[in-house]
């Protein structure tokens, strides 16, 4: 893994809990992010000693009936603390889906860390070294409330990686790794473009720490995101990383998009494929006019709907490997490596061509298959 050692930075920390400025001055590098014990291994702990910085687009409220504000996060921080991941969760206080690679320019950052976690995941994390805390990230001088405007999904990374981790975990040479998700639908094709998911993760990269994004399909609506997807998918992901790492893997060359199929109903999620990112659109957002005179001023509606995947239309996926096409019409685990540039390795050769053909073996040979 080749990581750029990262500059000395001086950040200061707004703390809501306790309304108090930190400044602290940290030299951050390299973590190691070394393989288990073989103790740790055999005993299902494949990721003992790995320090894990997660967020997420959908906030770490996780109050919404639908699942879509912050569930898939608890359901992934369970499984990472369960193979033995120190895991801390720095992560938009407010829903920012489709908020990309945005970061916030000015103002204030304040911390709101949550006493009481959702109901059945208290004690996810209980021991690990850091004490696992959940914080949500808003903009603000006091206290994050109910109408708090959030910071992005890049914003909770970059502070994180710029000093957040080390005045809040004590971690001045951590991450091993950052893991984004598990998002409340997938983030395939053109989407890929608006995902604060995979924008989460690409700040990771512009720092030199390895990144995961993980996103799940909802039911066959695609409006309600049960917790049975989120759980498989949170499964298969503590052991698809522990593979990563047992064959040291883990790179700051491109981020692996993995979205998981739904398997809500009973059905079994298909083995993993490495696909490319697809052009095609799977949602489409469109803006009606209101009509003249309707509550005054110049007013435009955003609508927002599934595509019809029908041949000639603007939705039509034409790549042939497409990540939409394996998940949503053959129902396989999809993994792709993704930098800002898209689909990571078409003008790649040497060390990264080599490093890519590793992983792509590993995803299509020894990940776990569902």
């Amino acid at each position: 893994m080749n990581r750029p050692r990262r500059p000395a930075v001086r950040t200061c920390v707004t703390a809501a809990a306790a309304t108090v400025l930190a400044c602290t001055g940290i030299t951050a590098s390299a973590a190691s992010g070394t393989a288990p014990s073989a103790a740790d291994a055999t005993s299902g702990r494949p990721l003992a000693g790995l320090r894990v910085l997660l967020t997420n687009d959908d906030s770490m409220q996780a109050a919404k009936a639908s699942g879509s504000d912050g569930l898939g996060l608890y359901e992934l921080r369970k499984g990472l603390c369960a193979a033995g991941a120190d895991v801390v969760t720095l992560a938009p206080w407010q829903v920012q889906s489709g908020k990309g690679t945005a970061v916030t320019n000015g103002g204030t950052l304040s911390l709101s860390r949550r006493a009481e976690l959702p109901a059945g995941y208290g004690g996810d994390c209980s021991g690990t070294p850091s004490g696992s805390p959940v914080y949500g990230i808003c903009l603000a001088t006091g206290p994050c409330g109910p109408d708090s405007p959030s910071a992005t999904p890049a914003d909770t990374v970059k502070f994180a990686l710029r000093g957040g981790l080390a005045a809040k975990a004590g971690w001045k040479d951590g991450p091993d790794l950052v893991v984004t998700g598990i998002n409340s639908g997938p983030n395939v094709s053109a989407q890929v473009n608006d995902s604060g998911t995979v924008g989460a993760a690409l700040s990771a990269l512009d720092e030199g720490v390895p990144a995961l994004a993980f996103s799940s399909s909802g039911d066959s609506s695609q409006f309600t995101f049960p917790v049975a997807n989120y759980r498989a998918h949170a499964r298969f992901a503590a052991g698809f990383i522990a593979g990563l790492r047992e064959r040291d893997l883990f790179t700051d060359r491109f981020v692996l998009k993995v979205d998981y199929p739904d398997v809500s109903a009973g059905q079994r999620a298909k083995p993993p494929v490495w696909t490319s990112v697809g052009h095609g659109k799977v949602v489409w957002h469109a803006y009606e006019a209101r009509k003249p005179g309707e509550q005054g001023g110049d007013l435009y509606d955003i609508t927002f709907g599934l595509c019809d995947n029908k041949p000639e239309s603007e939705c039509t996926e034409t790549v042939r490997d497409a990540d939409s096409t394996a998940l949503f019409e053959r129902g396989h685990i999809t993994v792709a490596p993704v930098t800002a540039d898209r689909t990571y390795g078409v003008r790649t050769s040497g060390a990264g061509q080599r490093e890519l053909a590793r992983v792509k073996w590993y995803v299509e040979h020894r990940a776990p298959r569902s």
